[in-house]
């Protein structure tokens, strides 16, 4: 099997009304010797129309079909074991990535060989990709530590894995959905360093709409859950505010809408 630099990785399920545009988002990067791995995970709009519209005429794309919804990491797994690529890039059918987002994660990746995963920051947008805010990560692996049990030191989204680092710590656990890549990240930490660039490489579109809030009241349970199994399983060091912090978010569960939290979260993320 021939080994390109990056395979870049992209579920889909319904995504028809935004894939277009990602999907040229990412045919249109200026780093071009890479792999576009995308996994339509049983779609019943027009997703697979448009996926295989694009692969007829783009050889790099690998587009692979279920026939019926096997969720998130079910589909992330399917298309790692096809990747080819040295790293591994994350996209979601719904974002835009900047065009020269490829060639500064790659040459950050050659330059890091210690780091296992690492992002960059983001713009948090709305449905038409007007910004809201940015977002932006921790760039050495001391602050990425230091905040992992608080929030995400990634935008899975904007991520880039090494590849060998991802399939030994175990990829995406099935069994944490809404949060397979907080999980996998403090597996992969365990066995390499985190980093993050400090450029702007993705567009992230954000969806004020019931399903997306309900969606982010079960991501904020299981999010629990992975710290919990980091604490206990992979045996990481929790300090006691890292858990005071635990303890509240799950009283706020309780007392807090999840529309004011979901308000709440992009707020206090935004960039100060």
């Amino acid at each position: 099997m021939q080994q390109v630099p990056i395979s870049v990785l992209m579920p889909v399920y319904n995504g028809e009304k935004y894939l277009e545009q990602a999907i040229k988002s990412v045919l249109f990067q200026t780093l071009k010797d890479y792999e576009f791995v995308i996994v339509d995970d049983g779609s019943i709009d027009r997703s697979w129309k448009i996926i295989q519209k694009y692969s007829c005429k783009d050889k790099r794309i690998v587009a692979r079909r279920s026939r019926k919804n096997l969720r998130t990491s079910a589909a992330l797994n399917k298309g790692l074991k096809i990747a080819k690529g040295k790293y591994v890039i994350r996209m979601d059918a719904d974002d835009w990535s900047y065009p020269d987002r490829f060639q500064k994660q790659y040459e950050y990746m050659e330059l890091h060989p210690e780091v296992g995963v690492s992002g960059g920051a983001i713009e948090v947008c709305n449905e038409k990709l007007k910004v809201i805010n940015k977002r932006t990560y921790p760039q050495t692996d001391k602050m990425a530590r230091r905040i992992i049990f608080r929030y995400s030191p990634f935008a899975h989204p904007a991520t880039i894995w090494r590849k060998e680092k991802m399939v030994k710590a175990g990829a995406y656990n099935d069994n944490i959905p809404l949060a397979q890549d907080y999980d996998l990240y403090f597996r992969i930490g365990k066995i390499s360093k985190f980093g993050n660039i400090k450029d702007t490489i993705l567009k992230l579109r954000t969806h004020d709409d019931a399903s997306s809030i309900t969606k982010g009241k079960f991501q904020e349970q299981y999010t629990i859950y992975a710290r919990i199994k980091a604490f206990l399983e992979y045996k990481y060091d929790m300090t006691f505010f890292d858990k005071l912090y635990t303890f509240a978010q799950m009283v706020s569960m309780v007392i807090v809408p999840p529309r004011v939290k979901f308000w709440l979260f992009n707020f206090l993320r935004r960039k100060k």
